[in-house]
């Protein structure tokens, strides 16, 4: 004869499943909807990623980089 605790996972297993699922959507909620990582840092990459997409020549493309660049220094001296 089985014992209860011995069918599934019982209420410990649960709660450790429960735990493990909470911590995820925490995280998940974290790296999508807020902006705890710098936001220079986001906008840096957000430029860098449109000038990869919109700009076919070298020279323009690195004239493109290096005004994000520009845009960068410039908001992680202001504080952002």
């Amino acid at each position: 004869m089985m014992r209860a605790s011995q069918r599934g996972l019982g209420s410990f297993g649960v709660l450790i499943v429960l735990a493990i699922a909470v911590a995820i959507g925490y995280y998940a909620y974290k790296g999508i909807w807020t902006n705890e990582t710098s936001s220079c840092n986001g906008a840096l990459t957000a430029c860098m990623q449109k000038c990869r997409r919109t700009v076919t020549e070298a020279p323009a493309a690195q004239a493109c980089q290096e005004a994000c660049r520009r845009d960068g220094d410039a908001c992680g001296r202001g504080g952002g």
